[in-house]
């Protein structure tokens, strides 16, 4: 399986990547904890369908040394057991501010309070800017039908 298009491999589709891989540092470089990023980018891969960013974040966290049993349950993080309650307000914002066409009222205010108790000012300005790209990344490689599968942990 090949991907519709060869987007890195355009110019200025490279140059676009490049550009947001820059802006992707703030958020590497943030206190927001490495695995709960890995985790809000899995998640968000995962309702966007988005083969090769969930192939890519489940390898990345994996790598990171997340266990096998909290990969497993990210889709399924409200009935699990394995998550903290800082680690399930990131994945609820992550949840729904991927879905906001699926609810008029976007990110609700309980979440907005859960986010609010875990994490200071710029942890948050973390997780929104990550949900933000994540999302973009998802739509250029659904939309090119990227494939997984293939990804090794640090290759990008």
């Amino acid at each position: 399986m090949n991907a519709r298009f060869d987007y890195f491999g355009n110019e200025n589709g490279a140059k676009f990547i490049k550009r947001i891989g820059n802006a992707g540092q703030l958020v590497n470089e943030s206190t927001l904890p490495l695995l709960t990023q890995e985790m809000v980018k899995l998640r968000a891969s995962q309702i966007n369908g988005c083969g090769f960013c969930t192939d890519m974040h489940a390898k990345d966290a994996a790598h990171a040394g997340e266990t096998q049993l909290r990969l497993n349950l990210v889709a399924v993080w409200r009935e699990a057991t394995v998550f903290t309650e800082a680690e399930r307000a990131a994945l609820a914002l992550a949840e729904e501010g991927t879905r906001l066409a699926d609810a008029s009222h976007g990110v609700s205010d309980d979440t907005w309070a859960q986010v609010e108790k875990h994490y200071d000012g710029d942890q948050i300005a973390a997780l929104i800017s990550l949900i933000a790209l994540i999302n973009a990344y998802n739509r250029m490689n659904v939309i090119v039908r990227q494939p997984a599968g293939s990804y090794q942990p640090g290759q990008w």
